[in-house]
């Protein structure tokens, strides 16, 4: 039954600050991609306005873009975001206009997809495009293959430079244009988790081998956009916490290369798992992704950094249970979102945390 008003504000109502931000609540939306750029130019359309838009309106603390490329062979499919140059930028800061204007903070997450890079969307084609359609060659830490892709090329160290340059930039853009909080998309198999795990990185030089060299990339990344936004803009990265493969990357090691990228300049980890290769086992069911996200806090909590849950958190008391007794600061929600783009009204409502969140539009709306 709904418990509008009924006691305290709830943990994930209460706000959040990471350096000179505030957000309205703990509740936010993970980054999911859309796929939605119908003229490949990598320029966010009205279907980006209205889908981050309406969840703006729906309470989320921080609204999350989709995977956005900090160049054109970074990119995950020809459809996807852009941030590579001032046009997509542009087209980006309407949407981030929008967000602001309905209550919530804005956040762009920053990738590049490796040699995961160059395929079909799900309701375009399967596999990798090829070069008559728009397909392009992908870079990678070597010239292995994920499996059923192309082999991609080798970056050398002026192509791993440019990686930490292009990053950069598309850094600056984002904050440019308008938005709160810049994420490093280092998890799910993409180049910068390519880097780190050993299942993908045989590197000889002093961007493989051990550990610490894997995180090179990774952490000169961090140092960089950090430079380039400046001390106010909050720097999130998201993080694999385990590939799920024998002889991959742990939550042990994920936790430390966490805490060096706080050193580094970081101040939030959004800690999910997998993606690196097909071979994985990780049993996946509701809050599945939970102890890791814990791990990771252990480790950069006492360094005066912020972690976020994320992973089949469905429910509104869910929710508020992990960040009141779970050991992290805030949630990501996707899924759940993705149904019904008013979840944080809903929870709001279910939770007792009064109506100011909801729009004075939707008031007459409000379960009693």
């Amino acid at each position: 039954m709904p418990r509008l008003g009924s006691g305290p504000v709830p943990h994930l109502f209460d706000e959040l600050r990471i350096r000179e931000t505030t957000f309205r609540n703990r509740l936010w939306l993970s980054p999911m991609c859309q796929y939605s750029c119908e003229e490949r130019d990598g320029r966010a359309t009205d279907w980006h306005l209205v889908h981050l838009g309406a969840v703006a309106s729906g309470g989320a603390g921080l609204v999350m873009t989709e995977a956005a490329a900090v160049d054109p062979v970074g990119r995950i499919s020809p459809w996807d975001l852009g941030v590579w140059d001032d046009g997509q930028a542009d087209a980006l800061a309407r949407v981030v206009r929008v967000v602001h204007d309905r209550g919530a903070r804005a956040g762009i997450q920053l990738a590049h997809a490796g040699r995961k890079g160059s395929v079909h969307r799900a309701w375009s084609g399967s596999g990798a495009v090829p070069a008559a359609e728009g397909g392009w060659r992908t870079v990678a830490p070597t010239a292995d293959a994920y499996p059923g892709l192309p082999a991609p090329e080798a970056l050398d160290a002026e192509g791993v430079g440019g990686v930490v340059d292009a990053f950069a930039a598309a850094a600056v853009r984002a904050v440019r244009a308008g938005f709160d909080a810049v994420e490093l998309h280092a998890a799910h198999g993409y180049l910068l988790h390519q880097f780190l795990s050993p299942l993908s990185n045989t590197r000889d030089d002093r961007y493989g081998g051990d550990l610490a060299g894997r995180a090179r990339l990774l952490l000169d990344t961090v140092r960089a956009v950090r430079a380039a936004v400046g001390d106010g803009v909050p720097v999130l990265v998201r993080v694999s916490a385990t590939d799920g493969v024998p002889g991959g990357l742990e939550t042990d090691d994920v936790a430390r290369v966490a805490a060096w990228c706080v050193e580094a300049g970081a101040d939030h980890l959004d800690v999910s798992t997998g993606g690196l290769d097909p071979r994985q086992t990780i049993r996946t069911g509701p809050r599945y992704q939970v102890p890791h996200a814990v791990r990771v806090a252990e480790a950069v909590h006492p360094l005066g950094a912020t972690v976020n849950a994320v992973g089949l958190i469905e429910s509104a008391d869910d929710a508020d249970d992990l960040v009141a007794t779970g050991g992290v600061d805030a949630v990501m929600v996707g899924r759940r979102f993705l149904r019904d783009p008013h979840f944080g009204l809903l929870a709001a409502a279910e939770l007792g945390a009064g109506e100011e969140l909801w729009p004075v539009q939707y008031r007459r709306a409000i379960p009693r």
